[in-house]
C-alpha cells in the first residue's frame, strides 16, 4: 500500500535529495495522517460515548490531536519549502522542526487533560458498558495505527525526515494506548471489573511520554546533532575518490532543514602538487557532492608529505604510540618541521582526535605521555599537539 501511494502521488519519488520531492512526501504523509486520524477520532468518540468509557474518549481525542498535528505538519512542510530570501538566506527548512515541536506540545496537553479526568473518575467512578461491535472496531483501529506507523517510518527513512520518524513513533504510542483501553474493556466484559479510570490514567501517561519523545526528536536538529556515520562515509569517500586527494578529515555538516545542509571538510593533497591543479580537483569534488547529495560543500586544502620515507616513517611511529595509549585516539594534519641547521630539534605537529570524556587534566597527561614515548624513539622530537573532538555520531545497531 505504501509503495502504491508513493508511486501514485509523489512525482519523481526516487529523487529524494530534491527539495520539491521531499515536500511531496511530506504532503502525502500529512494527508494520510489527517484522513486516518479523523476517521479514528469519530469512531472512538462514538464508541466512548456509547460505552461511557473515559479511556476510549481520551484515546479518541488523542487521535484528534494527531489529526491536528498532521495539519500543522502539512503547513510546516509547505513553509519549509519556501525559497531563501534576504531575511532567511539559508531557506526556511527548519520550519518543519518547529511545526513538529508545536505538535509535541499539543500531544502533551491532551495527555495532561485526560490525566486530570482519569483521577476524577478514580475518585468518582462511573458505570461503563461492554459492546462487542465497538470492541471489534477498537481492535481494527489498532491495526490501522500499526499500518500508519510502518507507513511513516518507511517514508521517514526514505527521505531522512525526523518529523515522519517521530510521527511513526507517535503512532506506535497510539497502538499502546488503544491496546490498554481494549484490555480494560475486555476485563470489564469478562470479569465485570471496572478499571476504566486506571486504564485512562495509563493512556494519559503514554500520551504524555509520546509527546516528550516527539519534542526530544525535534529539538536535536535545532540544538545541533552529530553527523550520521553513513553520511560521513559518503562525503569522505566521494571526496577521496578524486585523483590528487590522499585523505580527508574535520568534516562538519550544518543542518538548516531536512533538505538544506552545508558542510566543510579538509582534504589532504601532496605538498608538491601544482596549486592550480589542486584547486581544479577540489572544485570538481565540491560540485559532485552538491549534485549527488544536495550538500553545499567547502573544501579546505591541506598539503601533506607523501614521498619522504623518513617523514612517513615518523608519522607511523606517532600512529603506533597513540594506538598503544588508547585505541580510540586518531590523528591528522601531521607536519614535521626541522629546527636548526643541525636538526637539534624536530617538531611533530598534528591534531589529536580524543573522546569527549577527556577533561583538561587528562589531555595534559596525554600530551606528556605522547611526548615521552616519542622522545624514547628520538630525543630531538618535540610534539605540538592540538586536541580535537569528533563531530560524528555513533553507529547504531
Amino acid at each position: 500500500m505504501t509503495d502504491f501511494l508513493v508511486r501514485k502521488f509523489v512525482k519523481d519519488y526516487e529523487q529524494v535529495h530534491k527539495e520539491e520531492v521531499r515536500t511531496r512526501y511530506g504532503v502525502l504523509s500529512s494527508c494520510v495522517g489527517i484522513f486516518c486520524n479523523v476517521l479514528l477520532f469519530i469512531a472512538k468518540l462514538l464508541i466512548g460515548m456509547v460505552m461511557h468509557s473515559i479511556a476510549i474518549m481520551a484515546d479518541a481525542f488523542n487521535n484528534l490531536t494527531d489529526a491536528a498535528s498532521s495539519v500543522i505538519s502539512f503547513v510546516g512542510v509547505k513553509m519549509a519549502s519556501k525559497p531563501a530570501d534576504r531575511e532567511h538566506p539559508f531557506g526556511h527548512g527548519r520550519m518543519e522542526y518547529i511545526a513538529a515541536f508545536i505538535v509535541a506540545f499539543l500531544v502533551i496537553e491532551v495527555g495532561f487533560t485526560f490525566l486530570k479526568s482519569s483521577f476524577e473518575k478514580i475518585i468518582h467512578p462511573e458505570v461503563i458498558s461492554f459492546e462487542l461491535v465497538p470492541f471489534l472496531i477498537l481492535v481494527l483501529s489498532v491495526l490501522m495505527k500499526i499500518w500508519m506507523a510502518a507507513f511513516n517510518r518507511k517514508l521517514g527513512k526514505r527521505i531522512d525526515s525526523k518529523v515522519m520518524l517521530a510521527t511513526s513513533a507517535d503512532s506506535m504510542g497510539d497502538v499502546a494506548t488503544t491496546s490498554v483501553t481494549i484490555a480494560a474493556t475486555l476485563v470489564y466484559g469478562v470479569f465485570g471489573w471496572n478499571i476504566d479510570a486506571y486504564a485512562g490514567l495509563v493512556v494519559s501517561l503514554l500520551v504524555i511520554w509520546a509527546g516528550i519523545g516527539i519534542a526530544k526528536e525535534t529539538l536535536e536538529p535545532l540544538i545541533g546533532e552529530p553527523i550520521k556515520p553513513q553520511l560521513y562515509k559518503e562525503i569522505s569517500q566521494m571526496v577521496e575518490s578524486f585523483d590528487g586527494i590522499v585523505g580527508t578529515h574535520d568534516l562538519l555538516v550544518h543542518n538548516y532543514g531536512p533538505s538544506k545542509s552545508m558542510a566543510s571538510i579538509h582534504a589532504e593533497v601532496p605538498r608538491d602538487m601544482d596549486i592550480e591543479q589542486a584547486h581544479a580537483v577540489i572544485d570538481r569534488a565540491e560540485k559532485k557532492v552538491l549534485e549527488e547529495l544536495g550538500i553545499y560543500l567547502v573544501i579546505h586544502m591541506d598539503p601533506v608529505e607523501v614521498h619522504d620515507a623518513w617523514v612517513l616513517g615518523v608519522k607511523e611511529q606517532v600512529r603506533e604510540v597513540i594506538g598503544q595509549i588508547d585505541s580510540r585516539l586518531e590523528f591528522h594534519d601531521f607536519h614535521l618541521v626541522r629546527d636548526g641547521e643541525e636538526e637539534e630539534c624536530i617538531n611533530l605537529i598534528f591534531d589529536l582526535l580524543i573522546p569527549y570524556e577527556y577533561g583538561e587534566e587528562k589531555q595534559d597527561e596525554l600530551r606528556l605521555e605522547v611526548l615521552e614515548r616519542m622522545q624514547e624513539k628520538d630525543s630531538r622530537f618535540q610534539c605540538l599537539i592540538t586536541m580535537d573532538k569528533s563531530f560524528v555520531g555513533e553507529e547504531k545497531e
